[in-house]
């Protein structure tokens, strides 16, 4: 594709991947993005592989341990703070703050090779996921995750998440980590969306299954005194390499209102 250049200063900078990578320059931080078409349906063949996406999304989640040393010790550039429960609630999508923005980006089945694209929104109603999902090069997820938690945040007064999500009729999961780990185990929770119709999903903490790329593993209940990251997910595949029976490859969307603790 043509590649129209912009580049964003800190203040405008997006956790979103949708270009080729980041540029040092007088000690700050910009982003060197093409211009990106919007989400288009997955074509049949094999597609081509984008390595500027993959290397930025490792970049944003801190994945490249040198990598995000050197930022933080050389450009200022320390995690965002961990979110605070307040009347229950850990995070409010309806009311963003400029660490919100930094928290939460897109996790995308490009890590592995695949072809699938997703964006985030923060929106006045709620946290907009959304894009297409491809089964090519093997692929099938989209997600968007928080970044870790630092310091991790504790759960452990209550009896599990409830969330306030908006779909369009298919399946997601959600995932919560008690471990800091980039590909650690993940703690997973499938839901069903009505379309267009607001759902309130109840998650108890002791119904959430270990799983590490979509199989179960034996491992003790979540430690929920020590919670490092979220996230929501659009999958091909259920458990055990079982398909996902509400998933179909192609556009998805999910509005995600709060995310809150019971």
């Amino acid at each position: 594709m043509a590649f129209k250049f912009r580049v964003l200063e800190p203040s405008g900078l997006q956790p979103f991947p949708d270009g080729v990578g980041r540029l040092l320059y007088n000690k700050r931080i910009a982003l060197v993005a093409p211009m990106a078409p919007s989400p288009q349906p997955p074509s049949q063949g094999k597609s081509q592989w984008d390595l500027g996406r993959f290397w930025q999304t490792l970049d944003f989640f801190e994945a490249v341990p040198l990598w995000s040393w050197i930022q933080q010790m050389f450009f200022d550039a320390p995690p965002p703070p961990a979110p605070q429960v307040v009347n229950a609630v850990v995070f409010d999508f309806r009311q963003a703050t400029a660490e919100m923005r930094q928290v939460w980006g897109a996790l995308d089945d490009v890590v592995m090779g695949g072809v699938s694209q997703s964006s985030v929104q923060l929106r006045p109603d709620g946290l907009l996921f959304s894009g297409v999902v491809s089964t090519e090069n093997s692929g099938g997820f989209a997600s968007v995750r928080s970044r870790n938690f630092e310091p991790a945040i504790d759960l452990s007064a209550y009896s599990g998440i409830e969330l306030t999500v908006r779909g369009d009729g298919q399946r997601y999961k959600f995932f919560m980590r008690d471990g800091n780990a980039w590909d650690s185990v993940a703690y997973a929770y499938s839901f069903d969306t009505t379309a267009d119709d607001w759902v309130t999903v109840r998650i108890p903490f002791e119904h959430m299954q270990p799983v590490l790329r979509a199989r179960i593993v034996e491992r003790p209940p979540i430690n929920t005194r020590r919670i490092h990251s979220l996230q929501f997910m659009h999958s091909k595949l259920e458990y055990d390499r079982a398909l996902n029976p509400h998933n179909e490859a192609g556009p998805f969307q999910l509005l995600i209102q709060t995310v809150q603790v019971y």
